[in-house]
């Protein structure tokens, strides 16, 4: 058994020490918010926070992540929407999606330290995220507007 706090919960999973972190996550664990894209940590859709920092959870072996804190896009925010994803809301940011829990994670560390981000922070922290449709403007442009939405609390 593998234990680890998963979104706020303790939780075991019996699992290949080896296997991909993302596969437990949605296989064993059945939270699909976290998506597969390239399997290689070259795209990002699979990115979560591990203590706070993001990680791409499709080349990190779930035994690495044992007594550590998980955090997937279905453990963001509690019972209102975080500020990254009430941005992405009003500036209408996706179009097929599929990218955009990945996004999001990198786009929520990024702002839990950094309040102010100029437009070179935001694209350096979200390089290693790939949006096959092409909407890095308006994903710039919402990371801005979270963080105007975390400074006014």
């Amino acid at each position: 058994m593998i234990a680890f706090e998963l979104n706020g919960e303790p939780v075991e999973v019996a699992a290949d020490p080896q296997m991909p972190l993302l596969w437990v996550l949605r296989e064993n664990l059945e939270l699909t918010g976290t998506k597969f894209g390239c399997g290689m940590a070259l795209c990002g859709a699979c990115t979560v926070h591990l203590n706070g920092a993001p990680i791409r959870s499709c080349v990190t072996p779930v035994a690495a992540v044992a007594g550590q804190r998980i955090t997937t896009i279905e453990g963001l925010a509690g019972d209102t929407l975080h500020p990254v994803q009430r941005a992405w809301l009003e500036l209408d940011v996706p179009q097929c999606g599929y990218c955009q829990s990945g996004q999001i994670m990198s786009a929520a560390a990024l702002l839990a330290g950094h309040s102010n981000p100029t437009d070179a922070d935001i694209d350096s922290a979200m390089a290693g995220n790939i949006c096959r449709c092409g909407t890095y403007d308006r994903i710039r442009q919402a990371i801005h507007r979270a963080a105007a939405l975390m400074r006014e609390g």
